[in-house]
């Protein structure tokens, strides 16, 4: 089994714990959670047609939405790879392999975001039995990776 693969599912698991945080910050620039998902897959689209037809990505002209920083556009960006990822790595390490390592992935990163309050994600300390409860579902995720 390619290796890269389980380092792709890693990848899109740390991926979308950042999207969550990512959109959340969107959404509270908006003030709007539906223009905030809107926006999302639109800069997903946007990221997708330049892979697939090859084109520039038009540059937003409204003004508002130039006011908001750079890094919450990329919540978009995020899903587009996300999804494609998964596509890729699905048939070549099954659903249970990719979901297991994309969860394991997530929940590391999420305790780091929660840790540190990365991303506007409320402040939870790593302690002893966020550490043990993490460890049992990485220890879950290695069963269904190795049976």
């Amino acid at each position: 089994m390619n290796w890269i693969f389980y380092l792709m599912a890693l990848g899109a698991g740390l991926g979308m714990t950042t999207q969550a945080g990512v959109n959340s910050q969107l959404r509270q620039a908006v003030i709007n959670p539906v223009m905030a998902s809107l926006i999302s897959f639109a800069v997903g689209t946007i990221t997708l047609l330049v892979f697939v037809f090859t084109v520039g990505t038009p540059t937003p002209s409204l003004s508002s939405l130039g006011q908001i920083p750079w890094w919450k556009w990329t919540g978009g960006l995020i899903g587009a790879c996300y999804v494609t990822i998964v596509i890729m790595i699905a048939p070549k390490i099954g659903a249970a392999n990719m979901i297991g390592l994309i969860v394991a992935a997530q929940l590391i990163s999420a305790i780091m975001f929660d840790h540190f309050g990365l991303l506007g994600f409320p402040v939870h300390t790593i302690s002893v039995w966020r550490i043990a409860g993490a460890l049992f579902i990485i220890s879950g995720v290695y069963l269904i990776l190795k049976y």
